[in-house]
């Protein structure tokens, strides 16, 4: 029998990149002129991909079907990262709740995708993220689960395995 791998699953916004505060609440960048990383990401990233770990991330878009952001602009978002960090893929649901999918966390849909197309241990691996919906999917999908807390979130709605206040927090959890 073959090993699977293990991998560390990244909400987006607020954990890869920073929100920007707009229309009375923290959200996804505009543009690229708003697009910048967490402070951190890019060597938290690189360190853990050096210890094996496959990297990948898992994101709610549902600006694109709200009609607030363009599906193209969101891609080039998810193309830098993918050029810029070690990320293996980007994976997105455009949906908005009343579309009831699979992939739209908390639901685990992407992270069950990305186990299923990179041979991923599930129970192996680790879900990060700040928002309750993002804890709930790690949950969900058998992962263990870390908490990036900001002073704008609420909590989430299943305890999380730990809880970080910067990114660069992960590593002593995870390493």
């Amino acid at each position: 029998m073959t090993s699977r791998a293990k991998a560390v699953f990244f909400d987006r916004d607020g954990v890869i990149n920073l929100t920007v505060f707009r229309k009375g609440a923290h959200r996804a960048p505009a543009d690229l002129t708003e697009f910048a990383y967490v402070e951190g990401a890019k060597a938290t990233l690189e360190a853990l991909k050096a210890r094996g770990y496959v990297l990948l991330v898992c994101t709610n878009q549902p600006d694109v079907s709200r009609g607030w952001q363009d599906k193209a602009r969101v891609i080039e978002f998810h193309e830098k990262i993918e050029r810029e960090l070690p990320v293996s893929r980007v994976y997105a649901c455009y949906h908005d709740e009343q579309h009831e999918c699979v992939c739209r966390k908390p639901k685990p849909g992407m992270l069950v995708q990305g186990s299923e197309e990179f041979a991923i241990d599930l129970a192996q691996s680790w879900m990060i993220g700040d928002r309750w919906k993002d804890i709930d999917a790690g949950k969900a999908a058998g992962c263990r689960t870390v908490y990036l807390r900001h002073p704008h979130d609420s909590e989430p709605a299943h305890e999380p395995d730990h809880e970080i206040q910067r990114l660069e927090q992960l590593l002593d959890i995870i390493m």
